[in-house]
């Protein structure tokens, strides 16, 4: 008995296979091939659709746009890993009728085309929506923090200005009592004065430069800077401690968890995302209302009061109110609101009555001055109890009464958006942009809405479906 044997790698063929017999009819890079063929590019904003009559011939826009959406969509993202895929995968040959671009050539088209690509997501998304893949009732919106290319090191505070300075004016220090020495100890040593002295000068021109920077940030008004990627943030990544990164967002349709919805921000948190995510999802559902579910790091008032001017019914409930002052004391929630008088009952019995309002900060303070002789102080207070009500009080509560009113309403937003997201992460492999910039990095993420989406409308339709539906569009 042997083993199984294939054909000698040096037989000759009278009839030698073609590519197309070696990729399956179902197989899910045919989808690709006809999503992207049905593509006005030159509409998106392609460049080099139409070939110049002279000069050298580009590579077709078609093929490099094929090749990104197949390489996100199996955990291929880097240029040069796309480039070697093309000399050795045989679906990557067929997909691009075996066209072998350098990793230059393919990573320009990345770069030069970013806000095309988000175009041709959202064009995948109007596809879904016309084959009536979303519910358009439910929307779940959340976030995650995805690190940028930029390293940490390159993050500049006040603080870190500071210290570099105080560093700076030590070795300085050290430098002006070796030129004092220097002075006192002539012979022998003149030849080592004028290096101290450049040294010196150079270390005063470092400090100089530090100081105009801090200068700028005061200015500005700023708290922190990127040096080799401005737009990015220090972010903190939950129990990894703070990276820059930028913040994506996404809101997901409840039927087959598709995302309908996407955008990329440099905000360090999501209290203001509520109502342009959910703008967005209802215009992309073109749908006149929609409920949005989101956590509580999206309760905010003024986002909530824009939402029901909007037609969108938000259910986020709020953060549990603590005292901050102390541990153990009384919270918010145990002083009872009067709509009627504007005030606040305390635990007590006290009447907390309205002290001051603050414009900026959209919010009133009340407090009261029976503290002082209350039994209860020392459970409240350490000096005189205050509480703080928003402007958008009743908005706020509204949503939070909505999520309360059924635990259902939180466990649907887990299941519908949280596995999108880790999803995303998993076709990533690292999750980190690989380009600089927010326009270049919210490039990436429409890339990976996009392998994300066509990859459940695989599951959910099949390959054979789709292709007989993008087909006919070809003309």
């Amino acid at each position: 008995m042997t083993h199984i044997t294939g054909p000698s790698r040096h037989q000759t063929t009278l009839f030698p296979e073609s590519l197309d017999e070696l990729i399956a009819q179902d197989h899910p890079v045919r989808v690709i091939d006809a999503f992207v063929d049905s593509l006005d590019l030159g509409h998106l904003g392609f460049k080099k659709v139409v070939a110049e009559t002279t000069g050298r011939p580009p590579y077709a826009p078609g093929d490099l746009l094929k090749l990104y959406v197949y390489g996100y969509l199996n955990r291929v993202r880097s240029s040069r890993m796309i480039e070697r895929e093309t000399r050795r995968n045989i679906e990557v040959m067929w997909l691009v009728n075996r066209v072998s671009p350098t990793y230059k050539t393919i990573a320009d088209f990345r770069r030069d085309h970013a806000q095309a690509i988000v175009g041709v997501c959202r064009e995948f998304i109007c596809f879904c929506r016309g084959q009536q893949l979303f519910g358009g009732e439910l929307l779940a919106i959340d976030g995650t923090r995805v690190e940028a290319a930029a390293s940490r090191k390159q993050v500049v505070t006040p603080k870190r200005l500071a210290e570099q300075m105080a560093v700076l004016d030590q070795k300085i220090e050290g430098y002006l009592m070796a030129l004092d020495e220097a002075d006192r100890h002539v012979l022998g040593t003149r030849a080592a004065c004028p290096d101290v002295a450049a040294a010196l000068a150079a270390l005063k021109e470092q400090r100089q430069q530090l100081q105009r920077r801090a200068q700028e940030m005061a200015d500005q008004g700023i708290k922190q800077h990127v040096a080799t990627e401005p737009e990015a943030r220090l972010m903190r990544m939950g129990d990894q401690g703070f990276e820059v990164a930028y913040n994506a967002q996404v809101a997901v349709d409840a039927r087959h968890k598709l995302i309908v919805a996407f955008d990329l921000t440099n905000e360090g948190n999501d209290s203001r995302q509520l109502h342009p995510m959910a703008t967005q999802g209802k215009d992309e559902l073109q749908v006149k209302g929609v409920t949005v579910v989101a956590d509580s790091g999206y309760s905010n008032g003024e986002q909530g009061s824009q939402c029901e001017q909007s037609g969108i019914t938000a259910i986020v409930p709020r953060p549990r109110t603590v005292n901050k002052r102390g541990k153990g004391h009384f919270s918010r929630d145990e002083f009872a609101y009067d709509s009627k008088t504007d005030s606040w009952r305390c635990p007590a019995g006290s009447i907390l009555t309205r002290s001051s309002i603050s414009v900026a900060g959209q919010k009133n303070d009340y407090t009261t001055k029976a503290c002082g002789d209350c039994a209860l102080k020392a459970q409240c207070t350490k000096s005189r109890r205050r509480v703080v009500r928003s402007f958008y009080e009743d908005t706020l509560e509204a949503m939070h009464q909505r999520a309360m009113s059924d635990p259902i309403w939180m466990k649907q937003r887990r299941s519908i958006v949280e596995h999108p997201f880790g999803t995303i992460k998993w076709m990533m492999g690292d999750p980190r942009f690989l380009l600089r910039g927010l326009k270049k990095a919210k490039a990436e993420l429409a890339l990976s809405v996009l392998s994300y989406n066509l990859k459940r409308v695989i599951n959910i339709q099949g390959v054979q479906m789709l292709l007989n539906t993008l087909r006919p569009s070809l003309g």
